[in-house]
């Protein structure tokens, strides 16, 4: 797919359903495939729902941006300022200040249009403007398409941590960007 135009903007609260949906339809592409349709669809209803956004939506260490084509809301990132809550991910990403990539999802129609690359560049320009040393992600393992994207952005595998979807377990890479 050719490069379409896309606007990178803070979302709103208003904006809260449309990100759910956007979740809800991107989330299970990024799960290895071991993980069941019901620990996905757990995650989704309790950590990307309508209300969940609203909740990031309303937290002064969260931005949620949204990427929008043809008037449509087809991918969005949120940011996390603050400390790494898990002790391995805050020894492995040494930077302070930094700034999390807590997610960051396309629409699978978008892929290859140039939408991931504008939430990456929103992305970085918003941890800058935090004057972060740093910005850091978990990626999962067996997401190799992920990995290759973000490497090709600049980041680094720096460790692993452990990613729960409903009753599971999963391992992912660690990587940052020093800034």
């Amino acid at each position: 797919m050719s490069n379409i135009p896309v606007t990178v903007d803070r979302a709103g609260l208003w904006d809260a359903e449309a990100l759910s949906d956007v979740a809800a339809a991107t989330f299970p592409l990024a799960c290895p495939p071991d993980a069941t349709a019901d620990d996905i669809e757990s995650f989704i209803g309790d950590v990307l729902s309508g209300e969940r956004f609203g909740e990031y939506l309303t937290d002064p260490t969260k931005t949620v941006l949204k990427a929008v084509a043809d008037g449509a809301i087809v991918g969005y990132a949120m940011l996390h300022t603050g400390e790494p809550a898990d002790p391995e991910v805050a020894e492995a990403v040494d930077l302070r200040p930094v700034v999390e990539i807590s997610k960051m999802y396309v629409l699978p129609g978008h892929h290859g249009s140039g939408v991931s690359k504008a939430l990456m560049r929103a992305a970085l320009q918003r941890a800058h403007e935090e004057s972060a040393a740093g910005i850091w992600l978990g990626v999962n393992q067996e997401n190799t398409r992920a990995q290759r994207f973000y490497t090709k952005h600049g980041f680094t595998r720096v460790g692993t941590k452990t990613f729960h979807v409903g009753n599971q377990l999963h391992q992912d890479f660690v990587m940052r960007m020093v800034f």
